[in-house]
């Protein structure tokens, strides 16, 4: 059927760039989508841009900010221990349903591009039923449920590992593109990034990140061995995250920078010699569009353990250092020591995460999405 049946006034000219987007719930989901958006915008400027998603969560905020049209669904994911909520999750998820082909028969677009998360199903299921060309990303090395529920709606689905192949169906529709990051990302002099956080250009640099929210099991292990890092004349940038801030922060000293947030990412990614982090989709993007030598210490609390699958990607080509969680108190020092002091094997890891980027990734994503537009 021509999609101009289905959206009355659609021709060549003004409405033919309508793009919903849908993926939310944690940044690794929706930060993709906010970076294929504003590539759109940037290519397209006449694009009219919605976004679903659930107002309690990170999209909620970060969206409409940004200045893009938010419409709030009610669906929220399941949490891994069983909570009263969860009993709600079908009628969440028929009722998010209802609220997402509302939203799509009011906004006609033209093509829907679903990054993930729970939030995803719903949206992207009834922008298909209204005709919509569909576009999956899929940042995880194990893609997820909503990623496998929704391929066989889909006219393209961008993934960011060669071994989520195996795990999807319709492999001529499978394009191993990578994931979109931000436009901005990038990197600063050495000794610039250095001064900004007050420290020593002649020391190596550790920077830690256990996201926005922090890690426990992260922060307990850096806090095990600050003194010994200290002793060997390493220097630490550390993101606690906002709820283990306060506990930490009495660590700060000249070698030892504690943040609850870092701002200014360029700036901490230029600065470190060596990464600690866990293994999100986002992070893997951005430490290998940087050539980042880095620690991954998977979360053990995801969905199908899909940040071990992630870091193992990078580990078996030697682009990261794998360590389990459960692990890491009793070998996290071992590991950083020997690693900073071998610089050889530095510049392999940095090397080898370089070797695995897709930095046209963005603009490929972007423009299929604008050509798909233009074909209908």
């Amino acid at each position: 059927m021509n999609i101009a049946n289905k959206h009355p006034g659609l021709d060549s000219g003004a409405g033919r760039y309508r793009f919903l987007f849908a993926g939310g719930g944690t940044g690794g989901h929706l930060f993709p989508a906010v970076a294929v958006a504003q590539k759109i915008k940037q290519m397209k400027p006449e694009s009219e841009i919605l976004f679903i998603g659930n107002k309690s969560k990170i999209e909620g905020t970060v969206v409409p900010k940004l200045g893009f049209t938010f419409r709030h669904i009610w669906i929220k994911g399941l949490t891994r221990s069983f909570k009263p909520e969860n009993i709600l999750f079908p009628l969440k998820l028929i009722v998010s349903f209802i609220q997402s082909l509302l939203i799509n028969i009011n906004f006609k677009p033209v093509v829907a591009i679903g990054t993930g998360g729970y939030v995803s199903a719903p949206a992207i299921f009834s922008a298909s039923i209204m005709g919509a060309k569909i576009i999956l990303l899929e940042q995880n090395s194990y893609p997820g449920l909503t990623t496998r529920l929704l391929e066989r709606f889909a006219d393209q689905v961008h993934i960011s590992f060669e071994d989520s192949k195996k795990y999807l169906r319709r492999q001529d529709r499978i394009f191993v593109t990578g994931n979109p990051v931000r436009s901005d990302l990038g990197t600063i002099d050495k000794a610039e990034a250095l001064q900004k956080f007050n420290l020593d250009i002649s020391k190596k640099t550790l920077l830690v990140i256990g996201g926005s929210l922090g890690a426990r099991s992260i922060n307990e292990s850096v806090a095990a061995s600050v003194n010994r890092f200290e002793a060997e004349g390493f220097q630490i940038i550390w993101q606690t995250g906002k709820y283990y801030y306060h506990e930490y922060s009495a660590y700060n000293s000249s070698a030892v920078k504690v943040n609850a947030f870092i701002d200014n990412m360029n700036a901490a990614y230029s600065a470190c010699d060596l990464l600690i982090a866990r293994a999100g989709a986002t992070t893997i993007a951005e430490i290998t569009t940087l050539g980042i030598a880095s620690v991954l210490i998977p979360s053990p609390n995801v969905a199908a353990n899909h940040q071990f699958y992630n870091a193992k990607s990078l580990a078996e080509k030697e682009a990261a250092i794998l360590i389990e969680d459960k692990h890491l108190l009793n070998t996290l020092f071992d590991n950083v020591e020997a690693i900073l002091k071998d610089d050889e094997r530095l510049n392999r890891l940095r090397k080898n995460a370089q070797s695995l980027s897709k930095p046209d990734a963005l603009f490929i994503i972007a423009g299929q999405a604008i050509k798909l537009a233009e074909h209908i």
